[in-house]
């Protein structure tokens, strides 16, 4: 897997100060994008235990409330497989670090692939923030999405009501 970027100190993807990992690849090329250039599965560097090491010490501080994974795509089937190793690890080391994770997909389509990395890897998520980018919904009032189909769900909630959508609270 490789990824376009790796923010510090982020406020605009999540509640809090976070850090956030942008992966590369992504097949939804919506239009108008944010971040085109990391449609490229192999747009950026390779995500290798060095840059792993660095987003766990990035986590450390008591003030970053916890990682947002955006993209390109990070439910792309091969990002999955790149990130559930690494989430897996950052939440065995910070558990009460949070993850919010935005996605083209929606859970609905995320659930159906009946893949077990893709549940194992959700199951770690607080929040995801689903579905494409429209151009023609876009509403620069909404907090953290960009157009008025996407959703802000609480994914632990959710998983617990045998997947029926709860939306997100602040």
């Amino acid at each position: 897997m490789n990824f376009a970027s790796i923010k510090n100190c982020d406020i605009a993807n999540g509640i809090g100060v976070r850090i956030s990992l942008f992966v590369s690849g992504c097949t939804h090329h919506c239009k108008n994008c944010f971040n085109q250039e990391a449609w490229d599965f192999n747009y950026g560097e390779k995500f290798t235990n060095k840059q792993e090491d660095y987003i766990i010490e990035l986590l450390k501080p008591d003030y970053i409330v916890g990682l947002s994974l955006l993209g390109g795509e990070p439910m792309e089937p091969q990002n999955v497989k790149g990130l559930l190793p690494f989430i897996t690890k950052m939440k065995e080391i910070y558990p009460n670090k949070t993850i919010w994770c935005y996605s083209g997909y929606t859970f609905e389509q995320l659930i159906g692939r009946n893949d077990e990395d893709t549940n194992k890897l959700l199951s770690y998520f607080d929040v995801l923030v689903d579905g494409k980018f429209v151009e023609e919904l876009k509403d620069i009032s909404l907090r953290f999405r960009g157009s008025s189909n996407q959703r802000i769900i609480d994914v632990q909630k959710t998983l617990a009501n045998n997947n029926q959508i709860i939306l997100w609270e602040e």
